[in-house]
């Protein structure tokens, strides 16, 4: 069984310039096909916008509120907010407070698989 504390997992910085703690994943557990991590942007901060060429993302949004972009679709976002970022889509996140939300990843998140314009 694996169990793992948010609270032990020390914070990095994504290629996307956000500060995520993993939760679970392969550099922690026996993981084999998805990620889950919480992830922070401060308040006036956004991710650079990006893709991932094989990833699906879900976003949940835990706390704040700041403006997703999906493939040049805005929409407002804030707690209990779920977001599906799918394979391929331009996205980014831009905090009016600071956010804190929870990333999951099929495959699971890679820098390998992180492509900027």
């Amino acid at each position: 069984m694996t169990v793992l504390n948010l609270r032990t997992q020390p914070p990095f910085t994504t290629k996307d310039g956000s500060t995520i703690r993993s939760i679970l994943d392969r550099a922690n557990a026996p993981v084999q096909n998805q990620s889950l991590a919480e992830a922070q942007v401060p308040a006036g901060g956004a991710t650079q916008r990006h893709y991932h060429k094989l990833s699906e993302e879900f976003y949940f949004i835990l706390e704040g509120n700041g403006e997703m972009e999906i493939n040049g679709e805005k929409r407002t976002v804030g707690p209990g907010d779920a977001i599906l970022i799918p394979p391929g889509a331009w996205h980014t996140i831009v905090a009016r407070e600071t956010l804190r939300f929870l990333c999951c990843c099929a495959p699971a998140y890679a820098h390998e698989d992180t492509y900027f314009e």
